[in-house]
């Protein structure tokens, strides 16, 4: 009966969402967007609780540990599919972590600082088998997608980059504009920095260009099956009652149909990941497989 009473009152006090990067990547973003529909929807602040490090695991184990009454909830992102199997975790994000709503999937772009000698992907893998170790990969963190897309980028090409992890996209993508690293699988928006000539894309990562670069080509252009994206959603520690579960996941579909709030998505090139909780499931169980595969495929190791 309490845990019932407990769902109808609830929220009685303000909500943390944990995002286990810094402030300014693309999931902080659009989950400080999301959170601000859902304050307003529930009466409730939405506090935004930046943990970088580990590549998301601190903030995750955070989560995982807080008390499950709908007041600690995660941004759950591509990182926890790649992390099952990068790391050796004293947690389960598919068994400890309840799925409640997606939010979108994402594009990434190829980015070069202008200097860079190549100008196209071909070129780009020409010099890079012509100087193996000899490029900077930046990327938001070992398990981020930044960093899967690149490795995807890497074992299918056959070259040799070398990884430079940072605590967040944002920090990320300021080292790339100063030229400290080579290029980025950027999931942060870089029109406004490709229309200003400060980095230069090659690709975007989706099967097919995109309506807002038409001009930029798509990687599996010029390697056949490539394909990544990164993707958002919202999770909440094991045992949080379904009816504050269900009601998450009403709230964040509201806003994912609201006119505002998808203009605002398509600004990130994303596209709607909307459903039941039991379809972000079924999809965060179908990623995690997708890249264990690829991690163990390609050895890779947490940097």
């Amino acid at each position: 009966m309490s845990l019932t009473a407990g769902a109808q009152t609830y929220p009685a006090r303000p909500v943390r969402i944990v995002v286990g990067f810094a402030a300014g990547g693309t999931g902080d973003v659009l989950t400080r967007l999301i959170g601000q529909w859902l304050s307003e929807r529930l009466g409730q602040p939405i506090i935004i609780d930046n943990r970088p490090g580990g590549a998301g695991n601190i903030g995750t184990e955070a989560v995982v540990r807080a008390p499950p009454d709908g007041y600690t909830l995660l941004q759950v992102g591509t990182s926890h599919a790649v992390n099952a199997t990068l790391f050796n975790l004293d947690f389960d994000v598919i068994r400890d972590i309840a799925p409640v709503a997606g939010i979108a999937r994402a594009h990434l772009v190829m980015l070069v600082h202008p200097s860079f000698p190549a100008k196209t992907v071909p070129e780009f893998i020409a010099y890079a088998r012509a100087n193996p170790g000899r490029i900077n990969m930046a990327s938001a963190g070992s398990g981020s997608s930044p960093r899967l897309a690149g490795e995807l980028f890497k074992l299918m090409t056959g070259i040799d980059m070398v990884h430079v992890p940072y605590r967040g996209g944002a920090p990320a993508m300021s080292d790339l504009i100063a030229g400290q690293v080579q290029v980025m699988f950027s999931n942060l928006p870089a029109v406004e920095y490709i229309k200003a000539g400060k980095l230069l894309a090659l690709a975007v990562t989706t099967a097919a260009r995109l309506d807002e670069l038409p001009d930029v080509p798509a990687v599996g252009e010029f390697v056949p099956g490539y394909e990544a994206s990164a993707w958002y959603g919202l999770g909440a520690p094991r045992g949080t009652p379904a009816a504050i579960v269900d009601r998450l996941n009403r709230e964040t579909n509201a806003a994912l149909a609201d006119p505002t709030i998808k203009a605002r998505l398509a600004d990130f090139g994303g596209t709607i990941l909307a459903g039941s909780p039991a379809d972000f499931g079924r999809f965060i169980a179908a990623e995690t497989e997708k890249w264990g595969k690829v991690v163990t495929f390609a050895g890779l190791k947490p940097d």
